[in-house]
């Protein structure tokens, strides 16, 4: 099998997405500190995660769970979890907005959009 997982860290209170194809053994090393990228964030919950049959399909979907969308699907995937248990540093995702300078005759500025 291969999975698709998220953690937690308790301390710090960030999200990290993963893949691997024996979640015990590398939920374990994520706990003892032996995954560079996650070491100094300990310790880590384990909050989701799904299994695959095929390794394509797992990396495919880690890909899309790290984008903003699936920041999104996992927001509302995790809403009750969240909302029990919220991030207190910064949301799942941050949300852009975009504005654009409108057509200003008088000051002479003109939207890319125009």
């Amino acid at each position: 099998m291969h999975y698709v997982y998220v953690l937690r860290s308790v301390t710090a209170d960030g999200l990290y997405i993963g893949y691997s194809a024996n979640l015990r053994r590398r939920f374990t090393q994520h706990a003892e500190g032996g995954a560079f990228a996650t070491s100094y964030r300990r310790p880590w919950k384990l909050i989701y995660y799904e299994a695959y049959t095929e390794q394509a399909d797992a990396l495919g979907r880690e890909r899309y769970l790290k984008s903003g969308g699936g920041r999104r699907f996992l927001e509302v995937q995790l809403a009750h979890y969240l909302k029990k248990d919220p991030i207190r540093r910064k949301p799942l995702f941050t949300r852009m907005i975009y504005t654009h300078v409108l057509n200003k005759p008088k000051i002479g500025v003109k939207s890319p959009l125009d």
